[in-house]
Order: C-alpha cells, then structure tokens, then sequence
C-alpha cells in the first residue's frame, strides 16, 4: 500500500482523518462521519509498513513507537498537506490516525467563526479559553485568533503546542512555534521558558495539567496576552475544571487570581447541518465585573444569566446559537436538543418557536 496516494486521497475528499487499522480498510472521516476508502482490509504488516513509510517520509525514529507503544507527532509532504500522527500499538500490532492539516491558515468566515471571537484578540493581557470536545475546531479557532493579532500588531508571539498544527508566518509580528518533544520537553518547561523570551502573547496548545495551569495563570498575571484550550464545554464547567486541579487549601487563592487574569471563554461544538456539514455553535462569556465576582464566591453556576443578557458586550450562550442554527434552517429539530446544555428548556424554545 503506497501512503501518498492515500494522503492524496485524504486531501482530495475534504478529509479529517484518517485510520488504518488492522482488520479494518482503511478509513477517512468525512464530515464528521467514517468511510471506507479502500475496499480490502488492512493486515498487522501492510499497517506497520505504512506506519514505516510515515516515520521515513517525517525522518522520525521508529524507536519512539517501539519503546513507548504510542507516538505523536506531525510531519508535511511536498504538494500534498501537513497531517498530525497518532501511531500506537493494539493487540500485537501497530495502527495510526493521521488528522489532515492545510498548509493555508483557515479562512473564519469559511468555518464560521463569529466577529464576536475574532474581537476578543482586542485584549492585550490576560488568559481567554477556547474549549470544547476532541475534534470541535478549538485549534482552527485558535489559529484564526492569533493570525488576526499577527496581522494587527507588532508582537512577539510565542506558540507550544504539541504537534504544531497550523504554520504562522511573520507579518506584523514576529512568531516562535516551539513543538514539545521536538523543540521543548514539556508544555511547562517551554511556558517557564517563554516568560524569558519576551513575548507579547503566548499560544499554550492546551492546559493539560496541574503545572502547567499554575504557569499559564502566572504568565497572563504578568502581563502577556495567554490564548489555550480545554476540553470542557461551557464557562461554567470550565472555570470548575481549573479550580479542581488545585488542592483544596489553594482553590480560594486561584479563584482569586483567575478572576482577576480571565478576559473571555469560547466553548464550541460541531453540529451536524441538514445537508450532511457540520457547523459550529458557540457560547462566548466576555469577563465582566459580575463574572469576576462570581469566580471569587465560586457561583460558577450563575454565569449562564450574565451571558444570556450579555449580547450588548458580545456575548451569547450554547443554547441561543443552537437556537439560530435551527431557525435558520441549518440544523434539525433533534440535534437542537441533543447539542444544548438545558434539553428541557430548549425544547420550551423550539415549541415557542415553531408555534410563532
């Protein structure tokens, strides 16, 4: 089996992902759904000489697979794209996930990625979140942002991010992309690093850990804007999610410092569309003197009715934008409510909704 006409393949059907698994054919993820590209079935040698080819073609050692039993890591091809590689080993075997990558930035208004987002980049200390579920376009997000500030400003912007997704090149600012395994050892020992290397803003890939939480927190105090994800949905269940990795003794303290350094929350999912796309919805909390308070009494549960009458400052909540989606006739009636974050009381909207 020839990897690059599967690549080509992948790039030619607008593919996400693709897997090779033995057993299995070789599959792609196609809006948000799985295929199968080739007809026959993957044996444990054909999936560990594509494995071979990918390692070869991105002049990686095999040995990082061999010891470790999973790897990660991203690699470009010439005419072809940039994909991110997951290889691991199941059942004696070896397989690989290989998310597809364009060398262009992507465009925001093609993924529909609202003003409101975009406006955040605005802010020019502190930490905004972009969170949502693997796979709901936070890194796409993410580049959007930072390719705006690239434009706008003159700065120094710092990237980690483990592998590197998107390629920035110098425009106004100045861009460092360091990749942890390749460039750094960990998320937190280029984020300590970072803090001496000037920057404007610092683009943490995501806040995984205890450390590295506690040093995004300290960066975005000390003057640098910090833009990172996590894998939570809504503002609520974020800030939750920060607090919790502190131990009990700190948590009052971190309310304290997160309130004072938080300026904004995107969480996003992708929803499927009626005509077989996916679309984002987006809740945006813009930081305020009412949020602030709420992070410091740990009312985070409060903070669904601060954004819903919020829209005058940006913001909107999970529900609302699912709402325009349906009234707009972009998504259907049942992923309205699976999607939403209060079944019950959106399904109150969709009645009043249709009855009007």
């Amino acid at each position: 089996m020839e990897l690059m006409r599967i690549l080509q393949t992948a790039m030619q059907l607008n593919g996400s992902d693709i897997f090779i698994l033995p057993g299995s054919c070789i599959s792609m993820k196609v809006n948000g759904a799985v295929v199968p590209i080739m007809d026959s079935k993957v044996r444990p040698e054909d999936a560990f000489d594509l494995v071979n080819q990918v390692y070869a073609t991105s002049e990686r050692n095999l040995e990082c697979l061999l010891q470790s039993g999973d790897d990660d890591f991203s690699f470009s091809v010439r005419q072809i794209g940039r994909f991110r590689c997951n290889a691991y080993r199941q059942r004696n075997s070896y397989a690989m996930v290989l998310r597809v990558m364009h060398f262009d930035l992507p465009c925001p208004e093609k993924f529909h990625i609202p003003q409101e987002v975009l406006s955040l980049t605005r802010f020019r200390k502190g930490l905004i979140l972009v969170t949502g579920p693997a796979g709901s376009g936070k890194s796409t997000t993410l580049a959007c942002m930072l390719d705006r500030i690239n434009n706008a400003y003159s700065n120094h912007i710092i990237t980690i991010e483990d592998p590197i997704e998107f390629i920035h090149s110098h425009k106004r600012s100045l861009v460092s992309q360091r990749e942890v395994a390749h460039d750094t050892m960990t998320y937190a020992a280029a984020l300590r690093a970072a803090l001496r290397q000037a920057p404007d803003v610092i683009l943490l890939g995501e806040m995984r850990d205890f450390e590295t939480i506690q040093t995004a927190l300290t960066a975005a105090e000390t003057g640098q804007l910090v833009l990172s994800s996590l894998h939570t949905v809504g503002a609520a269940k974020t800030i939750d999610r920060i607090i919790d990795v502190f131990p009990p003794s700190q948590q009052q303290q971190v309310r304290v410092q997160l309130s004072m350094v938080l300026q904004a929350v995107v969480s996003q999912q992708l929803v499927p569309t009626v005509d077989n796309q996916r679309e984002p919805a987006f809740e945006i909390m813009v930081v305020n003197s009412a949020i602030r308070n709420m992070i410091r009494e740990g009312k985070a549960y409060q903070m669904e009715n601060v954004i819903f009458a919020g829209a005058s400052e940006g913001m909107r909540t999970m529900d609302s934008d699912l709402l325009r989606l349906y009234e707009a006739g972009r998504i259907s009636r049942s992923d309205a409510l699976l999607y939403a974050a209060n079944s019950e009381l959106m399904h109150k909207k969709l009645e009043l909704c249709e009855a009007t």
